[in-house]
């Protein structure tokens, strides 16, 4: 079984991985919305095994709405652009392009075989 971390969010001191969904669950370049302990996340499958998690809630607005926003890019860097401002975020680091004061959060992501797991 092939692990593979795909987010560059760090794993704080008392976050636990949970199983969200499988690989196959994910529609590539569309965000699909989990609740995972209590906490609303978006995810992101890009390509074959790229999947990124971050919070469902736009830093603009704290509406969750995330899962909606256009899937892009940068360069390399994989972008989220929220759907309801069109702030374009980093989806690996949360760094907002347009507007340095708004931060996306991110989670730790991996893929163990098939299953999608997400550490919060």
């Amino acid at each position: 079984m092939e692990a593979r971390l795909e987010s560059s969010a760090t794993l704080h001191s008392g976050a636990a991985w949970h199983r969200v969904c499988r690989l196959g669950e994910l529609d590539d370049s569309w965000g699909e919305a989990a609740l995972v302990e209590g906490r609303q996340v978006a995810l992101f499958r890009v390509g074959e095994r790229h999947v990124f998690a971050v919070n469902h809630a736009d830093p603009a607005t704290r509406a969750n709405v995330m899962a909606r926003g256009i899937v892009g890019s940068r360069g390399n860097t994989h972008t989220i652009a929220s759907p309801l401002h069109k702030e374009v975020y980093s989806l690996s680091t949360g760094e907002c392009f347009g507007n340095p004061g708004l931060r996306l959060g991110t989670y730790p992501v991996r893929v163990v075989g098939d299953a999608v797991e997400v550490a919060v």
